[in-house]
């Protein structure tokens, strides 16, 4: 399984960006697929959960900002954000996990335990 991400940039603040991260080798029901990401002197913490399930987990920080989308046929997940502020800034990494029942609950772990990650992609925002 390799995962790539694309789609940062440097923008202002209360623009959108789409974030993709493009999958090979996966099969998404047997795969947690989340995003996470990382700010300057900051811990990792998770941005989105997707489990098999349909269920969605979106950290307070960016709840009714972020939209994650899964296409199959495309084998990627997106991650929209809206209204970007200045403390969006970050690495944004896809990460992945291998369940057995990939629910949302199941796949809300930290990110040490998924053991698959992409190469991140940066997300700047300027006030």
């Amino acid at each position: 399984v390799q995962l790539a991400e694309s789609g940062g940039g440097s923008v202002q603040a209360g623009d959108s960006l789409v974030l993709t991260c493009a999958a090979s080798g996966i099969t998404f029901s047997r795969y947690c697929v989340s995003w996470f990401r990382q700010g300057p002197g900051k811990e990792r913490e998770a941005v989105s959960i997707l489990g098999s399930d349909g269920l969605t987990k979106y950290a307070n920080s960016v709840k009714g900002r972020a939209t994650t989308h899964l296409n199959i046929a495309q084998k990627s997940v997106y991650l929209q954000l809206t209204d970007l502020k200045p403390e969006d800034t970050a690495m944004y990494y896809c990460a992945a996990l291998s369940c057995t029942y990939c629910s949302g609950d199941y796949c809300s772990r930290p990110a040490p335990d998924y053991n698959i990650w992409g190469q991140g992609t940066q997300v700047t925002v300027s006030s």
